[in-house]
């Protein structure tokens, strides 16, 4: 009984995709993890012989995305497909009703950034991240900061920067990375963490001002953009990253299939081309690699998450 069990898993996953695949992204359209996703999904689809669909389930810096996916069956046929906040917005919210370590299969870490990119309003008439401390620290209470969620990526490096320079700064929580930015593009807030692969195209129009990158190192995309080290903060670094998991228990065989195409689709030079015009570098990690350091950066999280407020005033 038990050959014949393991041997319908292998069938099954020889046999998958029979039908068509959904991909949850717990966050708007139009962000970071959205973005990434649709370059890499049609070659996956194509490769697969299958549609693949995303369904964006934004909410709660994508908490009910995260939490709908864990209550799904383990059949292959929904993943999920998100960023760093997978590890980072739990130790900032006591309502999370799951572990982000255990609660999931992990396929792959897909793809790391250079960083989050400083922007601000133009008007506001900062160019530098010295004058923009400077501002605060004249005005406090005064400057607002735009963030998709506690634990985002847009949120940890606003609050790292306020608690090393000893400033107050107001956060403004938003749905998404999309919302964030049409208000600050609107001028109602002043700054914004945002991914290099959504700041470049309104840094290049001038709608807003790029004061640095939060990376440990220039990304050649904005290469006159400094990091934040360089601007005089020693040790700062912020990085966002992007994987995909699948619901808890899923099959070794499903697991390798899948991540098997995330590293074809990675190879692909008008991915990796595309890759490189976000900010984006392809990883690709095998299921065990990618577990690792999945339980590193929750570990990390928690470090980070006990040293910010929980609710930043």
């Amino acid at each position: 009984m038990i050959c014949s069990i393991a041997n319908q898993g292998l069938v099954h996953a020889a046999d998958y995709p029979t039908k068509s695949i959904k991909v949850i992204v717990p966050s708007p359209p139009g962000g970071p993890p959205d973005l990434l996703f649709r370059v890499i999904g049609p070659k996956m689809a194509e490769a697969f012989g299958q549609p693949i669909v995303i369904e964006n389930r934004a909410g709660a810096g994508g908490l009910v995305g995260t939490a709908y996916l864990e209550q799904l069956p383990p059949d292959g046929y929904s993943w999920l497909f998100t960023t760093a906040s997978h590890v980072n917005i739990p130790p900032f919210n006591s309502n999370v009703t799951y572990d982000p370590v255990k609660d999931f299969t992990h396929v792959s870490l897909v793809a790391q950034n250079f960083g989050q990119v400083l922007v601000v309003r133009p008007d506001l008439g900062v160019t530098t991240v010295e004058q923009l401390i400077n501002m605060a620290k004249k005005n406090p209470g005064k400057l607002t900061y735009a963030h998709a969620g506690l634990g985002t990526v847009s949120h940890i490096p606003a609050e790292m920067m306020k608690h090393m320079t000893n400033t107050d700064i107001l956060p403004v929580p938003f749905k998404g990375v999309a919302e964030a930015m049409t208000d600050v593009l609107a001028g109602r807030i002043d700054m914004f963490f945002v991914g290099t692969q959504i700041a470049q195209q309104y840094v290049q129009t001038d709608k807003v001002v790029a004061l640095a990158i939060t990376g440990s190192k220039r990304w050649d995309g904005m290469p006159n953009v400094p990091t934040m080290q360089e601007s005089g903060l020693k040790g700062f670094e912020v990085v966002n990253w992007f994987g995909l998991w699948l619901p808890p228990k899923a099959s070794p065989e499903l697991v390798n299939r899948i991540q098997a195409q995330v590293v074809v689709a990675l190879s692909l030079p008008e991915v990796k081309q595309q890759f490189a015009q976000l900010g984006l570098e392809g990883v690709g990690s095998k299921p065990n690699d990618f577990a690792k350091y999945v339980a590193k950066e929750s570990l990390a999280a928690k470090l980070i998450a006990s040293k910010l407020p929980k609710d930043p005033k």
